[in-house]
């Protein structure tokens, strides 16, 4: 009996190199081809070169071969967080060991006093002069919370254990000198992020701090793979899970950074002359996570207090808030996230503001009368919305705790599996992705991504 098979569908065809890949050095060669998006991408890289630079340049007066017990005792805790922050510069003594953190401080003391003080909230809406004022306040601002957090360096710097770094010869003059240079080289970083904001690519702060971070991660992974190497097949097994729940873990956050909640929107039509305007449908983008990073923010840097009172030795009641894998500080965390999220959504979401502008530009949503009930119902909805946020939000935020318990992990590995750190570098690679993509359609050249336009952080707020 014969046997008839089918011939192969790829049978007598010329096999072509895989299309996404052709389709990738493509959009690198577009991306380089465009002399402006060119220009800012080396600009940038620049002033972050000058910057890691500047973060192994140590404080006069500091032995760097002594600063061992410095390097461990970073390794954990609040100190650990804040040494992956400034990547790496705290725990070597640097110039930048403070790095951009005062001035994200005074950024956000700054930010609320615009929204709680009228008188503030006035200047702010003054244009361009009133933003210049802000500013000039804030930097002032900096100054003075990196002149207290230098002393309280200082402090940990002269602690036992790590007084034995600082050169005897220095000690009489050491004070007044490591709060200039550390004041200086706060600034200095400042200005590094505010030209890569004005010539460069993306927010220059939010860069600045997601190099840091960044910086961390080749010691963390190195570190996990050579815990886990030392016990065979079954910690390479480990390490194999690790990252497959580091990887879920980021498609999360993008999750929780790009979830919106679509309220339609009609526009009533205007006929003028004969020409027919408005009629169109759209959609209110409410963000489930509207506050951002900011409510984490908040929340460690009430934690971090009692660190800073004890000169970062966390002695005492303040060694709950120096483990993250303390149940203590997991309960109050959480419970500090969420009430801040409530807090900072409050300030920063007006629907009454959104109803007004609703019905100026004709726009209704069906079924909701124009005015206060749109205000009202925006309200409800933001609320509903804004709890699993929170509760998202703290989860995210105590996950690198949670994860260093269960698998035993090294914490510069585990700080990578949530909280600030994977929030800012999801949240600040997709705006930049989304700022090379405007770039990209502006000139007629395809985007990133086939499927659709990458939304950052800003994106969505715009569109609200």
């Amino acid at each position: 009996m014969p046997v008839y098979w089918n011939e192969p569908s790829w049978a007598g065809k010329t096999i072509k190199p895989n299309s996404t890949v052709k389709k990738f050095i493509q959009t690198i060669k577009n991306i380089w081809s465009i002399e402006e998006l060119r220009n800012k991408i080396v600009f940038t890289l620049l002033l972050i070169f000058i910057y890691r630079v500047g973060s192994f340049i140590v404080l006069p007066g500091i032995d760097p071969n002594k600063l061992a017990n410095l390097s461990n005792s970073t390794k954990t805790g609040m100190l650990g967080l804040l040494d992956a922050f400034v990547g790496g510069a705290f725990h070597k003594a640097s110039i930048f060991a403070l790095g951009i953190m005062p001035y994200i401080s005074a950024s956000i003391f700054m930010q609320l006093m615009t929204i709680l003080v009228p008188q503030m909230a006035k200047i702010q809406k003054e244009g361009e002069s009133g933003r210049k004022k802000i500013n000039q306040w804030t930097r002032y601002l900096t100054v003075i919370v990196t002149a207290f957090q230098a002393a309280a360096y200082i402090g940990y710097l002269k602690s036992p254990g790590n007084a034995e770094a600082i050169i005897p010869a220095f000690s009489s003059y050491f004070w007044l000198s490591t709060v200039v240079i550390l004041t200086v080289g706060t600034l200095f970083v400042m200005w590094l992020g505010e030209k890569i904001t004005d010539k460069g690519l993306g927010n220059g702060t939010s860069i600045i701090i997601m190099v840091g971070i960044l910086a961390r991660l080749p010691q963390a992974f190195g570190q996990e793979w050579a815990a886990r190497s030392t016990r065979g097949a079954g910690g390479l097994l480990i390490m194999l899970i690790e990252i497959v729940f580091l990887i879920a873990v980021i498609l999360g956050i993008i999750m929780l950074v790009q979830g919106t909640r679509k309220v339609p929107v009609n526009y009533a039509k205007q006929i003028v002359g004969n020409r027919q305007f408005g009629g169109a449908r759209n959609f209110l983008p409410l963000k489930v996570n509207a506050s951002g990073v900011m409510p984490i923010i908040f929340a460690q840097a009430i934690l971090f207090l009692p660190t800073v009172f004890t000169g970062f030795k966390g002695e005492g009641w303040a060694r709950h808030f120096t483990d993250h894998t303390d149940v203590i500080y997991m309960i109050v965390y959480s419970f500090c996230v969420i009430a801040f999220t409530f807090l900072y959504t409050a300030l920063i979401f007006n629907p009454k503001q959104m109803a007004d502008e609703l019905k100026r530009n004709n726009g209704f949503i069906p079924g909701v009368k124009p005015g206060q009930p749109t205000a009202d119902y925006i309200g409800t909805i933001m609320d509903r919305i804004t709890l699993p946020g929170a509760v998202l939000l703290a989860l995210v935020g105590i996950l690198p705790g949670i994860f260093q318990l269960l698998f035993g992990m090294t914490q510069g590995f585990a700080t990578f599996f949530g909280g600030t750190s994977l929030l800012i570098m999801v949240g600040v690679i997709l705006d930049t992705l989304q700022q090379i993509e405007t770039q990209l359609l502006m000139r007629q050249y395809d985007g990133l991504m086939s499927s659709g336009r990458i939304q950052g952080r800003t994106a969505v707020s715009s569109g609200i």
